[in-house]
C-alpha cells in the first residue's frame, strides 16, 4: 500500500513538473512575443493617435479642410514606417554621421528645388510630387535625421565633452540644419530643432558653463534680431508674420486682425469649454470660424472646447505618460547612442506639446508647430509615429551588444 502511494506521488510530482515546465514554456513565447515592443511607450502613443482621430473626425463634421480619410491614410503610412524603424538595428547609423548630415540638408533644401517647391501659408516648406501631385513637409522628415545625427556625434564622448573645441563643432553641426530651415522660412520647425539637438549635446556631457555661456549668447542674439527687426534702417531677419506673432504675444491688440485676432479666438475656445467641453461636433469657435486652422495649428483649442478641462488633463496625462517612459528607458539603456536618441525623441514630444498648449492659452508665442498625435496632416503624423518607432528600436535592441 505505501510502495502504491508512493508510486501516486512520484506520478502526481512528475505531471506536475510537466504542466509547471509546460507554463514556462508558454509564458516563455509571450515574453519573448512581447519583449521587442517597449509597452509603457507604445500605449500611450497608441491612446493618443486614437484621441487625434475622433478630435480630426469631429473638426471634418464642420470644417471642410480636414480630410479624415487623408488623416486615416497619414495615420497608416506612419504605422508602416514605425514598424520597418522598430525592426532596423538603429547602432547601425551611429557611424554614418557624414551621410545622416547630407541627408538632413537634402530635405530640408528639397522645398526650394525648382520643379518640387510648394508654397502654403507664406511658407515653401512642402515638395510636390510632379505628375502625382502628392505634397509633403521634408523637414519634419528631417526632424527624425537630425535626431539620429545629434545622437550619434554626442555619443563619441562617451557621456563627458572634455574639449570646448568639440562642444563648438557639435554646437555647429546643429546650426546648419537649422540655418537651412529658416530658409523656408519655418522658425517653428527651427525652434524644433535647435531645442532637441541642444538637450541631446547637454546630456552628451556639455559642461554647465559652456551650456550658460551658449544660453546667454542665443538670448543676446534673438534680443538683437527682434530689435533690429523693428526699426527702419537695419536688415530685418524676421518676416513681418514671424515678428507680429512675437509682439501680440506681448499686446494682442497691435495685431487685432491677423494673429491677435487668432490668439483670443483661441483662448475664448480653450475657456468656452468648461469642465466636460462641449461635446463631438460642439466647437462653435471652429465650427463658425470664428478659429482659423483649428484643425492645425490651433488643434488643442478646438479639443480643449468640445472636450473641456478633463479632456485637456487626459491629453496631457498620455503625453507625460509617453515622454516619462521614454525617458526612463534612455536611462535604463546602456547605449550611449540609445540614450540620446530617446534624450532628442523625448525632448522632440515636449517642446512641441509646451508649444501648442501654451499658444492656445496665450503663454507661448504663436508657431506653425503641429501638436504630435493630434494635428491633422499626413506629414507630420508620419514623422510622429516613426519617432515611436525609433524609441522602440532602441528597446528592441537594448540586450543585444553594441
Amino acid at each position: 500500500m505505501a510502495r502504491r502511494q508512493g508510486l501516486l506521488n512520484s506520478a502526481s510530482n512528475h505531471l506536475n513538473k510537466g504542466s509547471s515546465r509546460a507554463s514556462s514554456s508558454r509564458s516563455g513565447r509571450l515574453g519573448k512575443s512581447l519583449g521587442g515592443l517597449y509597452l509603457s511607450q507604445l500605449i500611450p502613443a497608441l491612446l493618443l493617435v486614437v484621441y487625434g482621430v475622433v478630435v480630426i473626425w469631429s473638426a471634418s463634421l464642420t470644417i471642410p479642410e480636414a480630410n479624415f480619410p487623408r488623416h486615416l491614410l497619414g495615420i497608416a503610412m506612419g504605422l508602416v514606417g514605425a514598424v520597418l524603424v522598430w525592426r532596423y538595428d538603429y547602432r547601425n547609423l551611429q557611424g554614418m554621421t557624414r551621410t545622416l548630415l547630407i541627408i538632413a540638408c537634402i530635405l530640408m533644401i528639397a522645398p526650394k528645388i525648382p520643379g518640387l517647391s510648394y508654397s502654403a501659408k507664406g511658407i515653401t516648406g512642402w515638395v510636390k510630387i510632379p505628375g502625382i501631385g502628392i505634397t509633403f513637409q521634408p523637414s519634419e522628415l528631417a526632424k527624425l535625421v537630425v535626431i539620429y545625427l545629434m545622437a550619434a556625434l554626442g555619443a563619441q564622448y562617451n557621456g563627458k565633452i572634455e574639449s570646448l573645441r568639440d562642444y563648438v563643432r557639435l554646437c555647429a553641426i546643429l546650426l546648419i540644419p537649422f540655418g537651412l530651415i529658416l530658409l523656408q522660412p519655418d522658425l517653428g520647425t527651427g525652434l524644433v530643432l535647435l531645442v532637441f539637438g541642444a538637450t541631446i549635446i547637454i546630456c552628451a556631457g556639455a559642461k554647465r558653463s559652456w551650456v550658460l555661456v551658449t544660453i546667454a549668447l542665443i538670448v543676446a542674439s534673438a534680443t538683437a534680431i527682434i530689435v533690429t527687426s523693428m526699426l527702419d534702417g537695419f536688415p530685418h531677419l524676421l518676416k513681418t508674420y514671424q515678428l507680429n506673432r512675437l509682439i501680440v504675444f506681448v499686446d494682442p491688440s497691435v495685431d487685432p486682425t491677423n494673429n491677435g485676432y487668432n490668439l483670443q479666438q483661441a483662448k475664448i475656445a480653450v475657456g468656452s469649454g468648461g469642465l466636460l467641453g462641449k461635446g463631438i461636433g460642439g466647437a462653435t469657435q471652429a465650427g463658425n470660424g470664428f478659429l482659423p486652422e483649428a484643425q492645425t495649428d490651433f488643434v488643442f483649442a478646438l479639443l480643449a472646447e468640445e472636450f473641456g478641462f478633463v479632456g485637456g488633463v487626459v491629453l496631457l496625462g498620455l503625453f507625460a505618460w509617453m515622454i516619462l517612459s521614454t525617458i526612463l528607458l534612455s536611462m535604463r539603456c546602456e547605449s550611449m547612442f540609445g540614450k540620446l536618441v530617446c534624450v532628442g525623441c523625448a525632448a522632440m514630444w515636449t517642446f512641441q506639446v509646451l508649444e501648442e498648449v501654451g499658444m492656445c492659452m496665450g503663454i507661448m508665442p504663436i508657431t506653425g508647430i503641429p501638436l504630435p498625435f493630434i494635428s491633422y496632416g499626413a506629414t507630420s503624423m508620419i514623422a510622429q509615429l516613426m519617432a515611436v518607432g525609433m524609441v522602440q528600436s532602441v528597446w528592441r535592441h537594448r540586450q543585444k551588444s553594441a
